[in-house]
Formats: C-alpha cells, structure tokens, sequence
C-alpha cells in the first residue's frame, strides 16, 4: 500500500470510469487490509489529509477486475465491504452513493449500532439454530460490553416478560417454538440494548393472521411503553392502516406519495396507490369500493427509463409521463409524484 499523500480532488481525478472507489478511516484498513491483496481482489490504497477534519483516512479502489465477470452487478466488492466495515463514504463512477463520516471508529459505531436495531421478516431463518431463547437475547448484551453474564441473564429475563415469552421457554431452541413466539425472540433481542429506531421488515409477512394481530399489538404497546420510532416495511396495506402514522408508498423502488395514515387512506391522490387501495378487501357492504385493475408491463426496475416508472401501467398515462417526476405537494403535507395528480382529482 502506498502512502503518498495527495488532495481528495486529486484522489478523485485518479478513479477512472468503471472504477468503485471507497474510502474508509486509516485504522480500519490497516487492521483489515494487511496486504495489497485480499481474497483475490487488487486493491490500490492512498493516502490524504482531510482538509474538514485533518484525519488521516485510506482511499481504496477496486478497479473492473475486482467488480466480477461481465453481467455481475457492479460495485458488488463496495457493497460486501460497506457492509461488513459498516462506514465509509463511497463513488461509483465518480458519483457519491453512500455517504458517513470520515473520522468515525469502530468504537463509535457501537453505541449507534445499539441504537438501531432491526426485526426480520422470517422470525426462524434470523434467528441461530444453536443458540436457545436466552442466548439469542443475551448476545446484543454480552457484546455491547455493558453486562456481565450474570447481569445479562437478569436483563433477557425480563425481556422476555417484556415480550410475552413464557420463563419455562428459557432453554427453548428455534425450532421448538411457533412462528409467533420466534417473532417476540426477535423483538426482545431488537430491543435488549434500548434502541431509540427499528426497522421492522415485514414482521408479520410469514406469521398466521391471528398471531399477526398479537405481534402487531405487542410493537404498539412497546411503541408507548419506551417511545420507540418505527420503520414499519410492509406489502399489507391493512397492517399499515393499523400501525403506522405516515405511509410513504413506493413504485419499484421510487417514492410516489407520503402522507399520514388517515389522509392516504381518505384521499389517496397517485393513481398506483388509488389502485393498492382499491384491493384492500372491506367489510363495509353500503360503501362498495370500485376496483382498480391494473394492466399492462411492469417497467424493468434493472434498467428502468427516465420518467414516470408507473405509466406503463396507468391509465392516465401522457406524454408529460415521460419525463422526471418530484414530489409535489398537492394537499397540506401530502405529497405525490404525479405531473396529472391535480387534474386526475379535481384539485
């Protein structure tokens, strides 16, 4: 590894197109790069003096042959490495994709990994066969460095209480338990270190329906008991109706309309969400709602074209459709990406 030293704008005029670069804190490449090798991928390292906080940081580049052969996504080697060094700030292509502080540590991250935490989609496959319910909820404890053993032992005791597992469940391996109580070991484990955020993806997805409304009552009554903000990911629009303060609904992977929950459901403005709506199936005998069906291709989300990623579907597709589409805000803090969504209702 070279230690020259040059400027970032200097750096940045070396990585050629095609090239990922990605920059990490000084110590951490050296405690995880100790050759200009590692498995199989050629690395090419500089040095520099950060102008905004005079720290020395590594600038590491993954030329085409560490991407992977043709047809292989690109930037997958960033992707492995972000995700396994957690931090760094990152180009494709001379463009930034991912963003964090240059001077941040190992030792920093810890008490913000305890403060973000996540609960899986599939309470079995998230959890480790090996461990049984209280070695699952000690382990955040145990590495966070906070409790002693004993001291953990104590805390998944009453998180377990917290959560609705019954104490003879202590010894319990993964595959002894239902899908329910597998979900609640998730949750307790997401909030054995006091998180003040957690994603939620898709919790509910894989469980019965009347578990779901157990699970979904639990996170509700945590949400008020340690005031806990959620990002609830979910494809049930009659989940989300029930938990969720603001919605932000998506179209192959682009934002078309936010708002909070009641006014989405009373006024959905996006002609997708008009649709989603639409299928959400009703009780209410006097009140028929009028089915949306939608036609047409999906547009690739792979190699999607500018403009509305939506129109190939919608019925009131124009030519305007074709180009790029912003959040507007039509109502009071109701926003849509939709150049017709005045006309299409009335406003």
């Amino acid at each position: 590894m070279s230690d020259e030293m040059i400027s970032d704008g200097e750096w940045l005029q070396q990585a050629q197109p095609g090239w990922t670069a990605v920059e990490f804190p000084h110590e951490i490449v050296q405690d995880n790069f100790v050759s200009g090798d590692t498995n199989g991928r050629r690395l090419t390292v500089r040095y520099f003096r950060s102008d905004a906080e005079a720290c020395l940081v590594a600038k590491v580049l993954f030329g085409p042959e560490a991407q992977g052969p043709p047809g292989h996504a690109h930037g997958g080697s960033m992707a492995a490495l972000l995700d396994e060094l957690m931090g760094g700030a990152a180009w494709m292509s001379g463009h930034m994709v991912v963003s964090a502080e240059l001077t941040i540590r190992f030792k920093t991250m810890l008490p913000l990994r305890s403060e973000m935490q996540i609960v899986f989609q599939d309470p079995y496959a998230s959890l480790n066969p090996r461990f049984t319910v209280e070695q699952t909820i000690m382990e955040p404890l145990l590495i966070s460095g906070k409790f002693s053993h004993k001291a953990s032992s104590e805390e998944a005791e009453r998180l377990m209480d917290m959560v609705g597992i019954d104490q003879r469940l202590r010894l319990a391996y993964p595959h002894e338990l239902d899908g329910g109580r597998r979900q609640r070991v998730g949750i307790a484990r997401a909030l054995a270190l006091n998180p003040k955020f957690i994603v939620c993806d898709e919790p509910v997805s894989a469980l019965d329906v009347s578990i779901q409304a157990q699970v979904l009552n639990l996170l509700q009554d945590l949400q008020d008991q340690h005031q806990l903000t959620y990002m609830f990911v979910t494809h049930d629009l009659s989940v989300v109706r029930h938990i969720s303060d603001d919605i932000c609904v998506m179209y192959l992977g682009v934002l078309v309309e936010t708002c909070e929950s009641k006014e989405l459901f009373r006024h959905p403005l996006h002609p997708y969400t008009q649709a989603l709506i639409s299928a959400v199936p009703t009780i209410d005998i006097h009140h028929k709602r009028e089915r949306v069906i939608l036609q047409g291709e999906i547009s690739s989300p792979i190699n999607p074209k500018p403009g509305c990623r939506f129109r190939k579907r919608c019925i009131y597709k124009a030519p305007e459709c074709y180009q790029a589409q912003e959040l507007v805000e039509i109502l009071p803090q109701h926003f849509v990406a939709c150049c017709r969504a005045k006309e299409i209702n009335h406003l």
